[in-house]
């Protein structure tokens, strides 16, 4: 720090202090009154504050950064670079003082940052600035960011301890006592004042309160290390994460303990022989902080190591794939029954990892409770590319889920390359993306991708039915003489080729007629030493096949039976709106099965976009892919869930509610720090209690208008019939009573509405999602007629002013397979924006209802609505 100004305007600084108190009396009250900041001579700062103000005044514009000022403290740290982020900038000046920040604080509201990490007072201390006085100004400058960037969030850290034991900085070095005095008093304003505070002495301070000196080579500035673990402390703040990693899914059981593992200081990754391919993986993904781990053997010296070890772990569930992990203040010990296991570990331990520098102390014992957590593509009705494919499977992995379903053959194009019959694959018999299939070395490069995830590659042909390109290509159906004969010749060249434990027949949707197809074909795969699966409701199965539920199973996947399964009853991402397919997911008990047991394997979700997609990608924003993808790792690994089917929620104020909070916590943060560059369409929605009114008979009459819809109507003086929970609000579902909505009885030809308020720090215009018809991507659903949302007559109103319905590109037009939906969904269209005054915003929703009976099979009626904030 540059003190020579300092000591020349000591009284000049003194001064200050005592005028910035009486500017603290005069301009903040208890209503807080407007702020206004003290105007002071230039001359009273150094050169190196000019330089620095005048420095930062001609940088680039920008707006919604995260910005940490301060004194030099501050000024020392490497910012961007120590969160990788250029959105992460330095405000700090070397021997800065509360009133240097007051004076320069405009030029950093101005900028409308999205966030402010204030560290300031201990230089005022050192120049004998009373604590009050210290606390005072910097109340102020938390009260003037309020007032003029009321959405940025201010947090204020603790002044850092000091320590005498290197004999500099006499100044500041005894000035203990104060600081704990300074720090007691901000954690004591920081709700009046609006600002989080952050305990950074506690973390910072030895048995004594003072520095830690391996934190310091002076006793007030901070080493390397002092960084690294101030990184460590903010990380949370910094990007709004949980204050412990958000470990998905949960490990069934985890204790903190206190402390830290320095993971920058690893250099080290020992692992048994037979772990080299896992010990391997790990030392990549660490490489991707920046991390320079070595793998044993090489002789040199072990510092803070990770162990890798096959050793005895005890579960009540899959000791296959059980693990436990240890985290000490000088090593990490990763331990299992198999290789699996131990990548399971190794997904817990770099969510643990999140910020690259540290890991807080740990135990964690964990198994899933069901062996099959599967995630199904249909890459026969449209085409997805190598790099997708490798993409999704990553994400699996992460999330420990452990079979890929890989549906490939279907009535639009059969996309497994066969040389025997090469027609098969001609573009010719390709209904869509033709010439789009997987050569032999697409499919082994697959199963390898996975293999080394400890992923399960699980290819479906399916048989006899959804064949239409197989009668395209082969002039024959699958049941005739002919037909069968091709079929074995395909599956021979299938099962000779590749190397997997399954093979997929599909079989359902089909009218059986050659009753000896089936076991026929069931026992020549069977033959050829792979396990068959199939589609139950199918076709007439021996009793070694799996089968896969996609409808009730009529008993008979009961305890009684030997028959095993797969559940994928309401698991088909296609039919969900995004929001509600995580509610509906996270409730869900598998195969009705808390965990796994002789019946039940475990469960696979299914992506089924049957309708054309405009873009490979299109598939998993459309059908809220890895949002879905998560709850089912949390589901289907921790085990639990409710019987039945719901599409909610909750009531507000519920259990129910307690508990998806908690996993949508963890969900966000996840979503936060590992989806920022892939589709992600959710929104935190356990937040959203809206009131609901009604039922009001409207005859069929869906315009008629009733009692929330008048001027004077006020919904503070009316009872609510409920409160529910969520941005999307199914009312009923088309699927009612299968699945648990809303209502326990609706009734047809009614009108309900639904109020809430929603709370804007600013008058500005956001972004929401809004819509009342998340049709499904399977069937051929008409796009919405033009100038409404909807063909019920639903309207939303902001603050009494009508939100208009999107000018839908197709609007109107009657439903085509092969015409690509493109705004209809609310997740894959622009969002609505809408002025917000600052303050409490009401929101009215119109949710009317004529016959539940759809127009068609096309057409279900889905009574629903969602409105939410879009994240930014």
């Amino acid at each position: 720090m540059d003190f020579g100004f300092f000591i020349s305007n000591a009284k000049k600084l003194k001064g200050f202090a005592f005028a910035a108190t009486l500017v603290f009396i005069t301009f903040i009250t208890p209503c807080f009154s407007q702020a206004r900041l003290p105007l002071l001579p230039d001359s009273l700062f150094p050169a190196y504050y000019h330089q620095r103000a005048t420095h930062f005044k001609t940088l680039p514009y920008t707006q919604g950064d995260i910005i940490f000022i301060g004194n030099s403290i501050t000024d020392g740290g490497e910012w961007s670079e120590l969160f990788n982020d250029i959105h992460v900038k330095n405000r700090g000046i070397s021997g800065d003082i509360t009133a240097g920040v007051l004076h320069r604080l405009d030029e950093v509201v101005n900028r409308k940052p999205a966030k402010i990490f204030l560290l300031i007072g201990t230089n005022d201390l050192a120049r004998k600035i009373t604590v009050d006085s210290v606390v005072k100004n910097i109340l102020l400058i938390a009260d003037y960011v309020k007032q003029e960037s009321p959405a940025t969030k201010l947090y204020v850290q603790s002044i850092l301890p000091v320590n005498p034991v290197y004999g500099k900085f006499s100044d500041h070095t005894g000035n203990g006592a104060k600081i704990l005095q300074a720090n007691e008093q901000l954690k004591a304003n920081a709700g009046k004042h609006q600002y989080t505070f952050i305990d950074l002495f506690s973390f910072f301070c030895d048995e004594n309160g003072k520095m830690k000196p391996s934190l310091t080579n002076d006793g007030l500035h901070l080493l390397g290390e002092g960084y690294l673990l101030w990184k460590h402390i903010i990380y949370p703040y910094v990007y709004g994460l949980q204050p412990k990693a958000s470990l998905l899914p949960k490990p069934q059981s985890i204790a903190w303990g206190t402390g830290y593992f320095p993971l920058f200081e690893c250099n080290v990754i020992l692992a048994d022989n037979s772990l080299n391919q896992e010990a391997s993986y790990l030392q990549h993904q660490l490489s991707r902080f920046g991390l320079t781990v070595r793998l044993s053997g090489d002789g040199e010296e072990t510092k803070y190591p990770i162990v890798l070890s096959l050793e005895r772990v005890a579960s009540t569930q899959n000791e296959n794939e059980a693990y436990h992990i240890q985290v000490t203040g000088t090593k990490v010990m990763v331990k299992a029954n198999t290789a699996h296991g131990i990548f399971n570990a190794m997904q817990t331990l770099l969510q643990l990892a999140r910020d690259g520098v540290m890991l807080d102390a740990c135990e964690i014992t964990d198994w899933p409770a069901f062996s099959w957590r599967g995630y199904m593509v249909d890459v026969g009705r449209n085409y997805e590319p190598m790099d997708l494919l490798e993409q999704q499977i990553d994400i699996m992995s992460r999330y420990k889920l452990n079979v890929f379903h890989f549906h490939a053959t279907e009535d639009i194009a059969w996309r497994i390359e066969s040389k025997l019959y090469p027609q098969l694959n001609a573009a010719s018999n390709m209904l869509r993306n033709p010439g789009e299939f997987y050569s032999e070395e697409d499919i082994k490069e697959l199963i390898r991708y996975c293999k080394k995830r400890h992923i399960t590659f699980v290819p479906e042909i399916d048989m006899p039915g959804h064949s239409a390109a197989f009668r395209r290509a082969m002039k024959t159906d699958m049941q005739t003489d002919s037909g069968m004969a091709i079929v074995k010749n395909i599956l021979k060249e299938f099962c000779t080729t590749y190397d997997v434990p399954y093979l997929h027949i599909g079989a359902d949707e089909v009218k059986i007629s050659n009753k000896n197809f089936l076991p026929e074909i069931i026992s020549y795969v069977e033959s050829l030493g792979k396990k068959v699966i199939g589609w139950e409701p199918g076709g007439n199965f021996t009793n070694s096949v799996i089968r896969e539920l996609w409808m009730d199973d009529n008993g008979k996947s009961s305890s009684s039976s030997d028959l095993r399964f797969i559940d994928s009853r309401h698991l088909y991402l296609n039919h969900m709106d995004p929001l509600e397919s995580v509610a509906t997911i996270f409730f869900r008990q598998i195969g009705n099965r808390a965990k796994e047991d002789k019946n039940i394997l475990g469960g696979t979700i299914c992506l089924w976009p049957d309708r054309r997609v405009a873009n490979e990608a299109d598939v998993l924003k459309m059908n809220a892919a890895y949002p879905a993808m998560l709850v089912f790792a949390e589901r289907s690994w921790d085990g639990g869930g409710y019987p039945g089917w719901v599409a909610n929620i909750g009531k507000s104020g519920s259990a129910n509610v307690e508990e998806f909070t908690e996993f949508e916590n963890r969900l966000m943060d996840q979503k936060q720090e590992n989806f920022k560059n892939l589709p992600f369409p959710y929104a935190r929605q356990s937040g959203m209690i809206w009131k609901l009114y009604g039922p009001y008979a409207n005859g069929g009459v869906l315009a008629e208008k009733f009692e929330p819809e008048q001027k004077d109507f006020d919904a503070s003086k009316i009872t609510p019939v409920m409160e529910v929970v969520g941005g999307t609000i199914v009312l009923r579902h088309w699927w009612y009573p299968l699945i648990k909505d809303v209502f326990i009885d609706p009734k047809e030809n009614t009108t309900w509405y639904a109020s809430t308020e929603i709370w804007s720090d600013e008058d500005a215009v956001k972004d929401f999602w809004i819509g009342f018809n998340n049709i499904s991507r399977s069937p051929a659903t008409d796009s919405p007629p033009a100038g409404a949302w909807d063909n019920k007559r639903s309207e939303v109103w902001v603050n009494n002013r009508l939100v208009e319905p999107p000018h839908w590109k197709h609007g109107g037009q009657k439903g085509n397979p092969e015409v690509p939906l493109v705004d209809e969904g609310y997740e894959y269209r622009q969002p609505t924006k809408i002025f917000l005054h600052k303050g409490w915003n009401a929101v009215l929703i119109k949710a009317p209802v004529g016959s539940f009976k759809g127009s068609d099979w096309q057409n279900p009626v889905k009574w629903m609505f969602t409105f939410i904030e879009v994240p930014e």
